[in-house]
């Protein structure tokens, strides 16, 4: 079988990002770039998920935990279940589904599956389109026709029904207020972070590069307010680069001729701050991405009592969230072959609900004014 975008065309890198504003908006946040952040989609993500920790361990930590959530499967028979079950936690072409979707939808803003309908006529894998690639081709009236897949110069349009009127393309979007088509990612806002932490991080391997201060001044001063010669200017200059510059030149004794005198300079306590600067851009980076700072071993931030509140906050406000607006766009387009189907999160797997899921079956199990059948609906059964 053969997958839209497993191999892409020569040159694709080229061309992905430029001269294409329809895909720039579908990615965009709205913001204008300011300075040297990365304005497109696979610049933001170069410069914030692959090249930068922070930013990267917050991306694993929420498609992780949602690729490792449980889902469950009801509105259907035992046989059907079993099979959705087996559908949406099957690996296609390598990719696990559910982790792909949330990383998309929680970078992108935005994630695409296509049903590929096996010989039966039913599903028979789920695969999730690259979303930079897709982009909305409209009706008259705004309404979404069809969608274009880009890979480099080829093209191709997908519709979104098959020839029986059920769904052939999901798509699945975070809220954007000011776009009707395409979701509102967070790897746009955290931009800016992450441009401030990238260049914290130069900066400092730099002031290690030159033991952590500007070296000094060389002043000559020979009293009779003569000065060096080009000459002498530039073999002054070769000899500190080469005997005296450098990590492995540190803390060696310098030589001065006559009318050369050494004097020394460091930064500010102010100016030599960038591990504060640094953590307030961890910060701001876990903000966007919905995980505590403190689960990514950052200092000074105390708004959790302790980790495990801080986990059970991950999973309350980001992970479950995700993974219900996943679940429930997959649910109503696989409606078409199994109606009344639904796929929701099952808390009593979450470990990091554990407690709160204890408390709540004691709670239930001790009301005894509730039938069997009244204890079973609060539980979720």
């Amino acid at each position: 079988m053969k997958w839209f975008g497993m191999k892409a065309a020569s040159g694709e890198a080229g061309q992905e990002g430029r001269g294409r504003p329809v895909l720039a908006r579908a990615w965009g946040s709205g913001a204008v770039a300011l300075g040297e952040w990365p304005a497109s989609y696979e610049a933001q993500l170069r410069a914030g998920v692959i090249g930068n920790p922070v930013a990267q361990r917050a991306m694993r930590l929420v498609s992780e935990g949602a690729g490792a959530c449980a889902l469950k499967v009801g509105g259907v028979d035992g046989a059907a279940a079993a099979r959705v079950r087996g559908l949406v936690a099957r690996a296609s072409a390598g990719q696990g589904l559910i982790e792909t979707l949330a990383s998309h939808v929680l970078l992108h803003g935005n994630g695409y599956v296509q049903v590929i309908a096996g010989a039966d006529g039913m599903p028979a894998e789920l695969f999730a389109l690259r979303p930079e690639r897709v982009s909305v081709e409209a009706d008259a009236r705004g309404w979404p026709a069809a969608y274009l897949y880009r890979v480099g110069e080829s093209v191709t349009r997908l519709s979104p029904e098959d020839g029986a009127g059920r769904t052939s393309l999901l798509h699945i979007r975070a809220l954007h207020p000011l776009d009707d088509h395409y979701g509102l990612g967070c790897v746009g806002a955290a931009a800016g972070a992450v441009a401030i932490h990238n260049t914290a991080t130069v900066w400092n391997k730099a002031l290690l590069d030159n033991a952590a201060r500007p070296s000094g001044a060389m002043v000559y001063a020979p009293g009779d307010g003569s000065v060096l010669s080009p000459e002498q200017f530039e073999r002054v200059r070769r000899e500190m680069e080469a005997a005296f510059s450098g990590a492995v030149n540190a803390g060696r004794p310098m030589l001065l001729e006559g009318g050369l005198d050494w004097r020394a300079m460091s930064l500010s306590p102010a100016e030599m701050d960038f591990v504060g600067l640094k953590a307030a851009a961890a910060r701001e980076i876990s903000l966007a991405f919905g995980v505590p700072p403190m689960l990514m071993g950052l200092p000074g931030d105390n708004a959790y009592a302790n980790y495990r509140e801080a986990n059970k906050a991950l999973w309350r406000q980001t992970i479950l969230p995700l993974v219900g607006k996943i679940g429930a766009g997959l649910a109503q387009g696989l409606q078409g072959w199994w109606p009344g189907l639904s796929l929701a999160p099952d808390l009593d797997a979450v470990p990091a609900l554990s407690d709160e899921r204890a408390a709540l079956w004691e709670r239930v199990a001790g009301a005894d004014f509730l039938t069997a059948e009244e204890k079973k609906a609060m539980l979720g059964i």
